[in-house]
């Protein structure tokens, strides 16, 4: 079964749509500003990319070509919704309407939606319990609130449901959709993203553990990016994301354009409840995954790394790339989470649009904040852009709990 990508949709601090992240991609712009200074310094992240102002009838009104029914129908069901489920739902009307799914979609029993995310309601959670308990908590602080404003919007009458994977759910959800594809239980299927709104109690954790990069004692004049041996931990984004997935005989019964194809995936365990990674996990994760799309490692021509700044695990994905690739410079390897903030459950939904993105315009996005590498011989995007003719990309996506999962997306050319 082939399943291409035939929609793509984003909402985020880094643009308001899929023109504007093209563009960001292509010229390497930060969307991570500083944040107030915290005390104690190290209870505060340094960095952040965060959604401000966002308004959904402005957000769904800026579509191109959007039908006044459906502007209408997004703005009513979701106006009163948290800001993951409104951002949600401006990112799936985007990629709706980029498939063409407005005037030209299969019957709504073959379409479903998979929303990638978990524990995604915490920060609204936080804010009713310190104040009054809105009169729809009971219904959005259930996860399945995206699931089913989403199919209400678009009405999606297949199959639907969560998954979560921490920083891998959006790989997960991509690959627990293209084997609702193969099976034959659905024609297209909408992934999601769901934004990740941080509550101060998960923005803690993840500082007493060393993930999040703190804001420190001195003043830091800039993010640095994954990679770079100055790196302390990951920045925060805030962005929701959407692709869609389709089998190949669908986009051409409705003369749809393919973006790019998904050629492979897999998604693999450590037999680790910790957070640390593993070589041979993600090894195993991206080998299989290329095994699935036929190809040999050497056919990739870009990584879209899972890169989130960690000193431990940029050092283990360097392994593991060396050990997939080999020692000579291989494949262009860049890292999106330098220009839009780690958007944790999101990230590998905002990365297989970024990873679209590059092959089809030919090029590898840079990272500004890239300066100094950590290892010399993978083949780092730094302070520029580069030209580049993408046959086949692999994005990595890994996730504490031994998660480990990889996607390779492949130009419809090849």
């Amino acid at each position: 079964m082939t399943v291409v990508v035939t929609g793509l949709g984003l909402v985020g601090a880094v643009a308001p749509d899929v023109a504007g992240f093209d563009d960001a991609l292509r010229c390497g712009r930060v969307a991570l500003t500083a944040c107030p200074a915290p005390v104690p310094p190290d209870l505060g992240p340094a960095f952040a990319a965060r959604l401000t102002g966002f308004d959904l009838e402005r957000a769904v009104a800026s579509v191109p070509d959007v039908p006044a029914e459906l502007r209408d129908l997004a703005v009513r069901t979701a106006r009163r919704s948290p800001l993951p489920v409104r951002a949600a739902t401006a990112a799936a009307v985007q990629a709706w309407v980029d498939a063409g799914l407005y005037d030209r979609a299969p019957a709504a029993e073959r379409i479903g939606v998979v929303v990638a995310g978990n524990n995604l309601t915490e920060s609204y959670s936080e804010a009713a319990h310190a104040g009054r308990v809105p009169t729809r908590y009971a219904l959005h602080h259930y996860d399945t609130d995206h699931v089913g404003t989403l199919s209400r919007v678009l009405g999606v009458r297949g199959e639907g449901c969560t998954v979560g994977g921490a920083s891998a759910s959006g790989n997960l959800g991509l690959v627990t959709a293209a084997r609702m594809l193969a099976d034959g239980a659905l024609d297209v299927c909408l992934v999601v993203g769901a934004l990740a709104e941080l509550s101060s109690s998960q923005r803690r954790g993840f500082l007493l553990i060393g993930a999040m990069a703190a804001a420190g004692a001195g003043p830091v004049e800039r993010p640095v990016s994954p990679f770079d041996r100055g790196r302390r931990g990951f920045h925060a984004g805030e962005a929701a994301a959407c692709v869609v997935l389709e089998t190949a005989e669908s986009s051409t019964a409705r003369s749809a354009t393919p973006v790019v194809r998904l050629a492979g995936h897999a998604v693999v365990l450590d037999g680790n409840h910790l957070p640390d990674p593993s070589v041979a996990g993600e090894v195993r994760a991206m080998r299989l995954a290329l095994d699935r799309a036929g190809i040999a490692p050497a056919r990739v021509d870009y990584v879209n790394a899972h890169g989130t700044g960690s000193p431990v695990g940029d050092d283990v994905e360097v392994a593991a790339l060396r050990e997939v690739f080999g020692d000579e410079p291989g494949p262009h390897v860049n890292a999106t989470k330098g220009l839009t903030g780690h958007c944790l459950t999101s990230a590998g939904v905002v990365e297989a649009v970024a990873t679209a993105l590059q092959v089809r315009g030919g090029y590898v996005h840079p990272n500004p904040g890239l300066t100094d590498p950590v290892d010399p011989v993978c083949r780092f995007t730094g302070a520029r852009a580069r030209r580049a003719g993408l046959g086949f990309a692999l994005s990595a996506g890994f996730a504490f709990g031994g998660l480990n999962t990889a996607v390779v997306f492949a130009h419809p050319d090849t």
